[in-house]
C-alpha cells in the first residue's frame, strides 16, 4: 500500500495545532490546581520539529511542562532595555545584572554591546536582544540582514528589526514583506526570534493591520509596537488592534512609554507578551520610573 504523500502544514493550520496544545495543557489543570502551582503558561513549539509529529499523522500533541517556576512573574514579559546613544559599559554591565536579578526575559541594546552581554549572561537564562535597521528603518534589506546575522554571531538570540515606514506609508507592501522576510530568513536559518518594530504612531490604523499582515506572511515571530525614539510609544489600543490581526498565537511587543506595574499589565491584558522597558525593575517593584525615553 503506498503511503499518503507528505504535505506542509499552512500556517493556519500550525496556528489551530498550537491552539490545540494550549487547550489540552490548560484542561489538564493549569491554575491553583496544578500541580506545579502556576497560573500563567507560555507554549512555544518550532514547527520544523513539528512537521514529523504531523507527517506520522497525529491529529492531536500533547505537551510536558518544564522549566515553569519562572511562569507567572512579570519580569519574565520584560525585554530590560538600554539603546541610548551615550550608554556606558558600567551601564550596560548594570543592565545585565539586573537582568539576571528580577529574571526578566531578556536585554534589549544596541549591536556594539550583544557580545559582551552574552558573555554576561551565559548560563542564566536571560537572552540577548538587539535592534536592527534602528531607529529610522530605512537602510536596505541587505544591511539589514547582515545587522542580523553579525549580532546572533556575536550571541543575540532575538532580534528588533524597524520596517521600512516609508515603503508602507507609499502602498508598497510587497517591499514590506520582502524587507522582513530577508531578516526573517537570516534568524531562522540560525535559530533567532525575529520581533519587527512598526511605529505604531506614524501610522493609522489600516496601516497597523497591513504591517501587522505583512511581518506575519514574512514568517516573523513577533510585531512591535514602536523605537521609543519617535513621536510616540505603545498604547493599548494599538497593542489590541495587533493582537487581533495576528491572532492569538504570534508574540506583540509593547514598548515605549511603559513605566509601571499598571501600564505594563494594561498591555498584557489587551494582548502583548512581551514588554520593552528601561523602567523594568520599577515595573517589577509596583513602583513607577518618571524618566523618559525608551
Amino acid at each position: 500500500m503506498t503511503p499518503p504523500a507528505r504535505t506542509q502544514p499552512t500556517p493556519e493550520e500550525l496556528e489551530r495545532l498550537l491552539l490545540e496544545v494550549g487547550r489540552q495543557i490548560l484542561d489538564r489543570g493549569v491554575g491553583a490546581a496544578a500541580p506545579w502551582g502556576c497560573t500563567t503558561l507560555s507554549v512555544q513549539l518550532c514547527p520544523d520539529n513539528l512537521q514529523h509529529v504531523i507527517d506520522a499523522g497525529a491529529c492531536r500533541v500533547g505537551a510536558t511542562p518544564a522549566g515553569l517556576g519562572d511562569v507567572g512573574s512579570l519580569g519574565r514579559y520584560i525585554d530590560h532595555t538600554l539603546l541610548k546613544a551615550d550608554a556606558t559599559l558600567a551601564e550596560i554591565d548594570a543592565l545585565c545584572a539586573e537582568a539576571r536579578a528580577h529574571h526578566f526575559a531578556s536585554v534589549c541594546v544596541n549591536g556594539i554591546h550583544v557580545r559582551r552581554c552574552a558573555e554576561l549572561l551565559a548560563g542564566s537564562g536571560v537572552a540577548v536582544c538587539t535592534v536592527v535597521g534602528f531607529p529610522l528603518g530605512s537602510t536596505v534589506p541587505e544591511v539589514k540582514a547582515f545587522e542580523a546575522r553579525r549580532a546572533i554571531e556575536d550571541g543575540a538570540c532575538e532580534v528588533d528589526m524597524v520596517l521600512c515606514v516609508g515603503a508602507l506609508k507609499s502602498g508598497d507592501d510587497a517591499y514590506v514583506q520582502a524587507d522582513i522576510a530577508a531578516v526573517a530568513e537570516v534568524c531562522h536559518e540560525l535559530g533567532a526570534k525575529l520581533k519587527v518594530i512598526l511605529e505604531t504612531c506614524l501610522l493609522t490604523d489600516d496601516e497597523k493591520r497591513r504591517a501587522c499582515q505583512a511581518a506575519k506572511a514574512a514568517r516573523a515571530d513577533f510585531v512591535k509596537t514602536s523605537t521609543g525614539f519617535s513621536t510616540g510609544g505603545a498604547t493599548v489600543e494599538d497593542v489590541a488592534l495587533m493582537r487581533a490581526t495576528v491572532g492569538p498565537v504570534m508574540g506583540v511587543k509593547a514598548s515605549g512609554g511603559v513605566r509601571d506595574t499598571e501600564s505594563a499589565e494594561k498591555m498584557i491584558a489587551a494582548g502583548a507578551t512581551r514588554l520593552g522597558a528601561s523602567a523594568s525593575v520599577a515595573i517589577v517593584r509596583g513602583g513607577e520610573s518618571s524618566g523618559g525615553g525608551y
